[in-house]
């Protein structure tokens, strides 16, 4: 049965490919942005090394983060050639051909898989864009070309992402690179389209905006009011009464039919040879009445355009205006894009209470924008780190809580689906525990820095705190899906006195043994200072207990794991947090 269109607002975590086949229905977004992994920020040429280790001649920068050419590449790959319509297999084999079987076309094949289900998820009247850099633009181009359609491509625009830097100084012989390729395709002729303006450019405005209203202040422009062929009533004289102010001539408005009044010194505007009027007379009189026009010593008057009443500068697709996530705004999230580009890019390609589609979401900007322009959205990411920084975005910026006002799919709700998670990978199964308790990972923020268990052994994550005085404090977290013992309360303890932390956290998949339970409350308690309260020094927490019991972390209150997104609402942004790094 095919699935039915998403109706709420909807993040899943897992694989976007079989989301989009399982959960996504035929012609039910509006607006898709996808951000998929790559890094312009530094070189590689390992997408086109061969699965052997050989090194390609041309050196190529490539993707930070990569899908290698393996059985699920091979077997994607076969698909695409065998199922996908005719036009997408002949040019994935061509793609083949061209590049060879390494990790670029592995990149490629996955991409195009992903590309085929999102044209079909997407609405006849939408419009995707795809974010990438110059290193796989031209191979995603073709791609897009082949599924969209050539004749559905629109624009590439070029988005300034940092200011100028000099890689020269650090040896390279290249140009600096400073900007990212967003691809922005149609799936038909009529696709939803509201025109963007971006300001005047200060010189431009000094130019030809170079009068200034006496009486207003405003600056304004004087247009021709002639036109070359008649239409209607464009024949006429138009008499002014001599009478300066400000060196600008005033039409005499108490003379319904224009002519001069006797004893009045009158000058006559008339088009010359070969020119009309570009308006009717009432139009003119109308124009006079409202302050529009302009004299110039001969009595000709011209129409005044001011730039207040200008909408700006139509969108052009070289974007220099948006700079990278600065300030409150950024929370740390390495590949994070402004808030800007996605309110730009949803407001020109989508209308309120649209859907909005993000298959990469990341840390979730795409949603946030949509939700902060009235959109539905519906957001995918592979790990439950991105899953947890977007539900403490979506809290942050606009108080939204999972459940109550969206959909989360693909977590585990129960001790089966824990189990499930630790047994297919242990590392999401560690982020997804930790995000029970507001827990920090320690490592990075994606699948490529699995495994790193930071700097101090034994820790899997921390929840910083502010004492009195300003004091930086912190609980640290460990999480065990397999046999525990109390060994590991014992290590944990050896963890927490070494690192001078005011608390340890034991989350364990499996219920603790007596002897854990007593060795935790042999440690005694952590004697908050600004609070006057006593906390267990160590502390065990089953993952049961904080799905079903509402069981949390005992610490004082104060504390800030993440930056804080800022919020979204009348009275301004909230306090940043004290504990961002």
């Amino acid at each position: 049965m095919p699935p039915k269109p998403i109706t709420e607002n909807t993040l899943f975590y897992g694989d976007n490919l079989p989301v989009l086949r399982d959960y996504i229905a035929d012609e039910s977004v509006d607006l898709i942005y996808l951000d998929p992994p790559f890094n312009s920020s530094r070189s590689y040429n390992v997408l086109f090394k061969d699965e052997s280790g050989t090194a390609s001649e041309a050196q190529i920068t490539a993707f930070e983060d990569t899908w290698h050419w393996g059985p699920t590449a091979e077997e994607t790959y076969h698909d695409l050639v065998m199922d996908a319509p005719e036009r997408v297999g002949a040019a994935i084999g061509a793609l083949r051909q061209l590049v060879g079987t390494n990790q670029m076309m592995a990149y490629l094949v996955m991409m195009a898989a992903r590309l085929v289900e999102l044209h079909r998820v997407l609405k006849s009247t939408g419009s995707l864009y795809l974010h990438c850099d110059p290193t796989a633009s031209h191979y995603l181009k073709m791609i897009l070309d082949t599924i969209f359609g050539a004749r559905y491509f629109r624009a590439e625009i070029i988005w300034k992402r940092t200011s100028a830097h000099s890689d020269t100084r650090q040896g390279a012989s290249q140009h600096g690179r400073i900007h990212d390729v967003i691809l922005f395709y149609s799936k038909s002729e009529q696709w939803t389209w509201n025109p963007v303006y971006t300001p005047h450019d200060p010189g431009y405005v000094e130019e030809f905006y170079s009068h200034v209203d006496f009486e207003s202040g405003r600056r304004y422009r004087t247009d021709n009011l002639t036109a070359a062929k008649p239409g209607g009533d464009t024949e006429y004289e138009w008499h002014i009464k001599r009478r300066m102010r400000d060196a600008q001539w005033e039409a005499d408005l108490e003379n319904e039919y224009l002519q001069p009044k006797p004893g009045c010194e009158y000058s006559v505007a008339k088009p010359y040879k070969g020119r009309f009027w570009a308006y009717s007379q009432a139009n003119m009189r109308k124009f006079a009445q409202e302050g529009r026009l302009y004299y110039a010593k001969s009595g000709m008057p011209s129409y005044k355009r001011y730039l207040d009443e200008m909408p700006g500068v139509p969108l052009q697709d070289l974007w220099t205006d948006i700079p990278p996530v600065l300030g409150n705004e950024r929370l740390n999230y390495p590949t994070q894009k402004p808030e800007a580009l996605l309110e730009r890019i949803i407001a020109a390609s989508s209308n309120p209470d649209d859907v909005v589609l993000d298959p990469f979401c990341g840390c979730g900007t795409a949603i946030a924008a949509a939700q902060k322009l009235g959109r539905k959205w519906i957001g995918i990411d592979i790990t439950h780190l991105s899953i947890t920084l977007q539900k403490y975005r979506l809290k942050d910026m606009f108080e939204m809580e999972p459940k109550r006002d969206y959909k989360v799919i693909g977590e585990p709700e129960d001790l089966g689906g824990a189990r499930q998670l630790a047994s297919e990978n242990r590392y999401q199964f560690q982020w997804w525990a930790l995000s029970l308790i507001e827990a920090q990972p320690l490592g990075g923020y994606d699948g490529s820095k699995e495994g790193k268990k930071g700097s101090d052994k034994g820790i899997d994550g921390v929840i910083p705190f502010m004492e009195v005085g300003s004091k930086r404090e912190k609980v640290i977290a460990q999480v065990k899906s397999g046999h525990v013992k109390s060994g590991d309360i014992r290590d944990l303890r050896g963890a927490v006195d070494r690192e001078k932390a005011a608390i340890g956290v034991f989350i364990t998949l499996e219920p603790p043994s007596r002897d854990m339970i007593t060795e935790a409350a042999s440690a005694g308690f952590y004697e908050s200072p600004g609070w006057g309260k006593k906390y267990p020094k160590i502390q065990i927490l089953t993952v049961e207990d904080l799905l079903h019991q509402n069981a949390s972390v005992q610490m004082p209150p104060v504390h800030g794991t993440f930056k804080q997104a800022e919020r979204v609402q009348d009275e301004g942004p909230t306090q940043p947090s004290l504990f961002d790094e």
